[in-house]
């Protein structure tokens, strides 16, 4: 694409990529499964995703790694594979993307309450999102992987 996020904004609307969830649940994933550990298990089908996104005219792409957290893998029992899936997701993204479009990783919430009102303290928390962040920033080597702040 060979542009940056900023420029884009200059010029004007920038077109993101809609619902990976979405469109992993129509297209047989269900709601029972851990839709960032498809990056993984169907990796050609996060591909075909995210490549009609681009052919539709988006120039951001998101990472299929929106609960690829500790806390949230932890619950499907892949937390071990956390590095593994935020690469992948940043990988299968890139190759979908062809250079047509700037790639954006996708980091959700964790799914629990976080203190005053749960047990997790606020430096839990910012370490399962720096860990999340460090492992999709392993593929930042390309100019197309947008980066908000260091780390």
């Amino acid at each position: 694409m060979g542009t940056n996020f900023l420029d884009m904004l200059k010029r004007g609307v920038v077109l993101f990529d809609g619902a990976m969830g979405t469109m992993l649940y129509e297209r047989g994933i269900f709601i029972n499964r851990c839709f960032d550990e498809v990056n993984l298990s169907r990796p050609e089908l996060v591909e075909s995703i995210h490549r009609e996104y681009v052919d539709a005219g988006a120039q951001v792409i998101e990472t299929n790694t929106f609960g690829a957290n500790r806390v949230k893998l932890k619950l499907h029992g892949f937390d071990n594979l956390l590095e593994e899936i935020n690469i992948a997701g940043v990988e299968i993204a890139r190759k979908a993307s062809d250079g047509r479009a700037l790639i954006a990783g996708s980091i959700g919430p964790l799914g629990i309450k976080i203190e005053p009102w749960g047990p997790t303290s606020n430096e839990e928390a910012r370490e399962f999102f720096k860990e999340q962040a460090r492992a999709l920033l392993k593929e930042e080597s390309t100019s197309s992987f947008w980066k908000l702040s260091p780390i």
